[in-house]
């Protein structure tokens, strides 16, 4: 069984997300989630909870940031309500809500350990797992090697991230936005610094890069990977996106359900019925790639950050005020060209008439990045989740079984003999198999003798057993408990303020773990130099591994970044000015 994760920002888009196939949705919290700005309230989660149970789909809630001790305290509370209203488990970061685990001061809830972690060795993979945490997500940055190393040395479940924006730092060691205006990425308030210009220059001053968005990565997309994933030992894959629309999470889904069909089974109930082609290229996207998959590929786009979406090809000829490309388009598609875009006002054959001119040439790429035809459709898509259903009517008790083996029963009306009998069950079995908008699907229907019932009393007792049926997957549902947590040896003696250890309950948790803690998180205060630690290297970028100068970047208010590269393990560092 695999699991397929989704984002949701809000309400709506969760359920959209279970619609479109997911086996588990991500969700903010009411506070304390890495997504500031889609915090969602317990009575909306609570909504979530419910819908998701129906198709045996589970909900995680995240309280990923770094906490300080009176936030802990409410964090605490929270856990205790989410637990209460059934969700599935938490996604965190903060080492004190370990410790308030390990001190029996939460619920049996399962707790994941966030990628927010830096869960990126084995080491400290098997350091959770002798912790006894149910699921570990791990950074982006690894390899299939690396990621199947890890799930062969761990009992826990290993989720991996799959498709979506890449953050160029490890995550939860990026400290550029606090740095920069007092925003934290691990307080949930990332001003993505990463997505702005720099210049790139050397010791001499010489310009290597100018007004670049030199920290900017495409997209990931590992669709491609799936199967070596799967045998790798991945027991979820997640979509990043939770500040992404709705129309993204339905496209989203949709592809990633079709392609983890292929290869293995579902972790959760219902088909799905499609009445569109699922297409990530034609969602928002910088550009893809799978990153550090298989090999160092070219994860960057230092051009824009903005929407790139799908490849169109070349402009074929320019005129006064339109161009042709061999293209398919359609009127109010967004086209994306040399850092700058424009809007389709007009189709005539062959020739296409932009809202402006500007920049376009003959020979240049050209990429859509709305397709109009095609959001429409998603928007006006009545796609459904529903669950496979058998009646089956025998001396005169009507059964249904779902596809989880749930079932009912109610006894049929002592009516008389219908004149018909034949005539009787068709109507009968006709009448079973309308299910209308409710979440159930019928793929069988078995009878023998029936007493003789209106249309309206056969309408009737499919709504009353269909309720039944719902109201008995529910009572059956099984949420996981969290086994109880142990302290265990961490894989490092001394931790500075790249711990982000923020209050003094996870000073204690590292203490037990046999660490001694030098500082507190920068956002403590503490003085820290380093700034982002990153996979995503300007010396191999521009082939310069080889050159023994200093490199500096400059932002676009002059300051000053000097960057430090710790070539035998290939990661770059952007540090402030000593």
């Amino acid at each position: 069984m695999l699991e397929l994760l989704a984002p949701a920002k809000d309400k709506e888009t969760a359920i959209i997300a279970i619609e479109s196939g997911a086996d588990a949705i991500y969700i903010g919290s009411p506070k304390f989630g890495a997504r500031q700005a889609v915090g969602n309230s317990l009575e909306d989660i609570k909504e979530v909870v419910d819908y998701a149970h129906k198709f045996y789909v589970k909900v995680h809630v995240t309280i990923n940031t770094i906490l300080t001790d009176e936030e802990l305290k409410q964090a605490q509370e929270l856990i205790f309500k989410l637990y209460e209203i059934g969700v599935d488990a938490i996604i965190v970061q903060d080492m004190g809500i370990f410790k308030l685990a390990m001190d029996g001061k939460l619920p049996p809830i399962p707790i994941h350990a966030s990628t927010q972690c830096d869960n990126r060795t084995l080491e400290k993979a098997k350091f959770f797992d002798d912790m006894g945490i149910s699921r570990i997500i791990l950074a982006r940055e690894l390899s299939i090697q690396q990621i199947k190393e890890i799930c062969q040395n761990v009992n826990a479940e290993v989720e991996t991230f799959i498709h979506g924006a890449l953050c160029v730092s490890y995550s939860g060691q990026c400290y550029l936005s606090h740095y920069i205006g007092g925003r934290s990425a691990n307080r949930g308030e990332c001003a993505q610094a990463c997505r702005k210009k720099y210049t790139l220059v050397d010791e001499d001053g010489e310009i290597i890069a100018k007004d670049k968005y030199l920290l900017s990565l495409r997209d990931f997309n590992a669709s491609k990977h799936i199967k070596k994933l799967i045998d790798a030992g991945i027991k979820s894959f997640k979509i990043e996106g939770r500040l992404k629309d709705k129309n993204y999470v339905k496209n989203v889904v949709a592809f990633y359900r079709h392609e983890i069909d292929k290869f293995a089974q579902k972790d959760s109930s219902g088909k799905v019925f499609l009445d569109f082609e699922p297409d990530v290229n034609k969602s928002f996207n910088r550009g893809f790639t799978d990153y550090f998959l298989d090999g160092r590929k070219k994860c960057f786009n230092f051009e824009t950050p903005k929407a790139l979406g799908e490849y169109l090809g070349k402009i074929k000829k320019v005129g006064k005020d339109y161009f042709e490309i061999d293209a398919e388009l359609s009127k109010q598609d967004g086209l994306y060209f040399n850092g700058q875009g424009c809007l389709v006002n007009n189709i005539d054959g062959k020739k296409v008439y932009p809202n402006r001119m500007d920049g376009i040439a003959v020979g240049i790429d050209v990429y859509r990045n709305f397709d109009s035809k095609f959001e429409k459709q998603l928007e006006n898509s009545r796609t459904k989740r529903r669950i496979k259903v058998e009646f089956s009517c025998k001396n005169g008790v009507l059964k249904a079984i779902d596809e989880d083996k749930n079932s009912v029963q109610i006894q049929l009306p002592a009516n008389e003999t219908p004149k018909n009998p034949e005539k009787m069950r068709e109507t009968f079995i006709k009448q079973m198999q309308k299910t209308g908008e409710s979440d159930f699907y019928v793929t069988d229907v078995t009878v023998d003798n029936l007493p003789f019932m209106p249309m309206s009393e056969i309408n009737e007792l499919r709504r009353t057993i269909l309720s039944a049926l719902m109201n008995e997957r529910l009572k059956n549902y099984r949420r996981e408990v969290q086994k109880p947590l142990k302290f265990t040896k961490f894989p490092q003696e001394k931790l500075d303020y790249r711990a982000n250890i923020h209050n003094q309950t996870a000073k204690s948790f590292y203490e037990a773990c046999g660490c001694e803690v030098c500082e507190m998180s920068a956002e403590s205060g503490s003085k820290h130099t380093e700034l982002m630690r990153t996979k995503h290297c300007l010396k191999f970028a521009f082939n310069m591994c080889k050159s023994p100068k200093k490199l500096f970047l400059i932002d676009e208010k002059g300051k000053h970044y000097p960057l430090e590269f710790d070539c035998l393990n290939c990661q770059m560092i952007l540090t402030s000015l000593k």
